[in-house]
């Protein structure tokens, strides 16, 4: 390699965090052509872990690596949601919470990519596209390893746990999440709850918020949040609340 293809190089890798995928795409747009990728890979500087995805020769990247890459070289809203933002954001640490399987959401339209798909993460990847909520709603700043990413804050993230429910998420272990998160802001949940299209999903956050007693739950202003007409049900055999209109777990309403 010359001198100068070198020298190219390791100013890119310089200014790019350690521990992240680096698409073939935004190389190109950055001046590296494809020609220029193939001899880096040749030299050994960069592997492929996938078309259109290459790492640092000898660097640890994990799935986080990867939707940083997404996030920030391709403008994607994937991010770490539900269970996972919960986790990693500190606001799940009285729950065993699994990290052989983490959860991802994106806009309804985003699909991940091929190579994000066929790469081994070393856990099971479970992605959710929807447009229940605004993508830039209630995200915060997560630092992992030499780079930040978004992820769901605490109330988007039990929100997003809440659009699973019955089917892919536990109820009672979304109401022991709802117990822990005490401090919110009463201003974002007030956003959150007035730009979610899930009428189930905020009937539920509401009535889980209610049943915990949180002090952020009274400064609400409900007469802004549509939550529909009529009831829903969460359970075939359960027992209906008439405040929220839901038919939630036996187990659930006798919980706490």
């Amino acid at each position: 390699m010359s001198a100068e293809r070198e020298q190219k190089l390791k100013k890119l890798l310089n200014e790019q965090p350690t521990g992240i995928v680096l698409l073939s795409r935004w190389l190109t747009k950055q001046g590296y052509s494809a020609g220029l990728q193939k001899r880096y890979k040749k030299s050994g500087w960069l592997k492929s872990i996938g078309r259109g995805a290459l790492v640092r020769s000898g660097d640890q990247v994990d799935y986080l690596g990867a939707v940083f890459a997404l996030q920030k070289q391709q403008g994607m809203s994937v991010h770490p949601g539900g269970r996972t933002a919960l986790s990693l954001t500190g606001s799940a640490h009285y729950l065993e919470l699994s990290t052989k399987r983490v959860v991802l959401f994106g806009s309804k339209k985003e699909r991940l990519p091929g190579w994000f798909q066929k790469h081994d993460w070393k856990l099971t990847v479970d992605y959710h596209a929807s447009s229940f909520l605004p993508a830039d709603l209630g995200m915060v700043e997560f630092q992992h390893k030499s780079f930040s990413l978004k992820v769901s804050g605490p109330a988007r993230a039990l929100m997003e746990c809440l659009y699973l429910v019955p089917a892919k998420q536990n109820l009672v272990e979304c109401y022991e999440l709802m117990e822990g998160l005490n401090n919110l802001r009463p201003a974002q949940v007030q956003s959150l709850l007035e730009k979610c299209r899930s009428v189930k999903t905020k009937r539920l956050f509401l009535f889980m918020a209610d049943k915990a007693g949180h002090d952020w739950f009274k400064y609400l202003n409900l007469k802004k949040v549509d939550l529909g007409s009529g009831p829903r049900k969460i359970a075939e055999q359960g027992v209906y609340d008439a405040t929220y209109q839901l038919m939630i777990p036996r187990e659930l309403a006798a919980h706490g």
